[in-house]
């Protein structure tokens, strides 16, 4: 498959459009086959429950070339769970697992020539979602739904490497007990909004967000969950029912247990402790981890042992290993790597 000429070393984090992307409609009851379309416009109503009452959802996943020329997904299968998930407590239909991880295949291998080769630092970002696209004026769950999957081609997150960086203590709550911070729903990413504006107004790169309920333990940020690493190197992740499960936390640390042969535990972390860790990390998709060296509590500075210049050590380890197996350095774990060609 011959590339698009396209400027792998320098895209950005944004969206170019790709030739095909996979639609599917709910209607009375079920699910169409679904088609692979040119067409990247949404023609919905203006009173589609999507728009009035953001009854909506969506995923995040990369395709990769690997070292041997393959392109391939990582984990398909826990982002078709997850939206699973999601969508039952949006009262949206579950679009099957079977046919998620097909419908992403599909897409990704109709846009082959995006997938940016191996060692260009660049991925294809891959984006399945779903809506209530029929009216609806009373407050109720749509009849008919539409799920989308498109790609984009993305540059590395991080130009010229992973620098530490600086976050503050949110005065604003990001999920209440027993709501939806447990699911990947658009609404979450909405509320977010200005809680990030503001903390990029004051200069931080995010937000640590604690439990609505205390405010004592630490959740997550908008869209990345935390990892910490003690001072004798266990690591350790937040543990709440309002921490949207990350696909990337649950594989680090699976690889700190199984490949580096590291102590792991989940279990609520309190702000008070967060002093004593030596390294910390946000963990999602898009960055695999971002280092964290410095949290700001009101003023307050909690400067990271590992510093504001580079990784820590484990956390370096822990990106190294997973990247490698996501690029096919290093062998994987069965399952984790679906081969689309």
């Amino acid at each position: 498959m011959e590339k698009k000429a396209i400027d792998w070393a320098n895209l950005g984090f944004g969206y170019m459009k790709t030739d095909k992307r996979f639609v599917s409609n709910y209607v009375n009851g079920a699910w169409d086959d679904g088609i692979l379309t040119e067409d990247d416009t949404v023609t919905i109503s203006e009173c589609a429950c999507v728009l009035q009452y953001a009854q909506t959802c969506f995923e995040g996943l990369k395709a990769y070339t690997t070292e041997d020329g393959h392109i391939v997904t990582f984990r398909p299968d826990l982002n078709a769970e997850r939206m699973e998930n999601t969508a039952k407590r949006l009262e949206m239909p579950v679009f099957p697992k079977e046919r998620f991880v097909d419908a992403v295949s599909q897409t990704v291998k109709a846009n082959a020539a995006y997938v940016p080769p191996y060692g260009s630092g660049a991925t294809l970002y891959i984006r399945p979602y779903m809506f209530g696209s029929n009216a609806v004026i009373g407050v109720k769950p749509a009849e008919e739904y539409q799920f989308r999957v498109f790609t984009t081609p993305v540059g590395p997150y991080f130009k010229g490497g992973a620098k530490p960086i600086t976050i503050k203590i949110s005065d604003f709550d990001r999920a209440a007990p027993h709501g939806t911070g447990h699911i990947k729903a658009g609404l979450n990413y909405a509320m977010s909004l200005h809680a990030i504006v503001t903390a990029h107004k004051e200069g931080y790169d995010e937000n640590m967000y604690l439990d609505a309920a205390t405010r004592t333990k630490v959740e997550e940020t908008g869209g990345a969950n935390f990892i910490f690493v003690t001072k004798d190197n266990k690591v350790v992740t937040p543990k709440s029912n309002s921490i949207l499960p990350s696909i990337t936390r649950r594989s680090l640390m699976t690889v700190a247990k199984d490949y580096l042969g590291l102590e792991v535990e989940e279990r609520e972390v309190y702000l008070e402790e967060v002093k004593d860790f030596a390294e910390c990390g946000l963990c999602g998709t898009a960055a695999v981890i971002s280092p964290v060296g410095k949290i700001v509590d009101h003023g307050k500075e909690i400067c990271l042992p590992s510093g504001m210049n580079e990784m820590g050590p484990i956390t370096k380890k822990l990106y190294d290993t997973l990247t490698g197996i996501q690029m096919g350095h290093i062998e994987a774990p069965e399952g984790w790597i679906h081969v689309i060609e």
